[in-house]
């Protein structure tokens, strides 16, 4: 086991040597995950669709993660956008039940978006993989078994959990937990202005 975690350890090391520095002048905004200014309806009960619904649903890749058990290229542009994203919530882009919050980084410089545990555990499932010739913990929604990567323990993380939940940016959606001010200017001016006459409000000696 402890052969294992090192060469887990190593492969991450390989892929950070490789890793290009997070543009300064690029936004959290800027990128293949979609991001999201209010929490999306969770679903209640299992999602099951058809491969083809699930095609028009998700982008090319998306699907080749999310239903092929696909793995994203490391250090790719969602990968920065993960990096340069502040307090949120991250969300299924099949499914959009949540699955983990920000506050859940780690800074494991892997190359894929990293969390020490999920923000609703209901939410994650997991089961033995054994794809890579070696095995492995494979991490899917339990929601609609969408693929989300794999979860690694005992790396020696200075975390509550000790693990390392390994997931594919670009199965995510994120929600900030603040509207940035732009945004918020934006969204106000694009409102709807209400046609109704404003109700009059009591006075200190108007009885209710």
């Amino acid at each position: 086991m402890k052969l294992f975690n090192i060469l887990i350890m190593l492969f991450c090391a390989v892929s950070c040597a490789e890793e290009k520095k997070v543009d300064p002048t690029a936004t959290a905004t800027t990128g293949p995950m979609k991001i999201e200014h209010t929490a999306p309806i969770e679903p209640t009960e299992k999602v099951v669709k058809t491969e083809e619904e699930w095609k028009k649903i998700l982008t090319p890749e998306q699907y080749r993660v999310a239903r092929q058990a696909g793995t994203e290229r490391p250090n790719n542009d969602t990968y920065k956008q993960y990096k340069a994203q502040g307090s949120g919530t991250y969300y299924c882009a099949s499914c959009d039940a949540k699955l983990f919050h920000s506050g859940s980084k780690i800074n494991a410089n892997c190359g894929w978006p990293a969390f020490y545990d999920s923000a609703k555990h209901e939410n994650i499932i997991t089961k033995e993989d054994f794809s890579g010739g070696y095995k492995r913990v494979e991490v899917l929604c339990a929601k609609c078994d969408s693929h989300l990567g794999h979860v690694f323990e005992g790396e020696g993380y200075n975390t509550p959990t000790d693990k390392r939940y390994c997931i594919n940016g670009i199965i995510l959606n994120f929600v900030p937990d603040e509207v940035p001010d732009e945004v918020a200017k934006d969204e106000a001016k694009e409102a709807p202005v209400s046609e109704e006459m404003p109700s009059k409000e009591k006075t200190p000696t108007e009885k209710k």
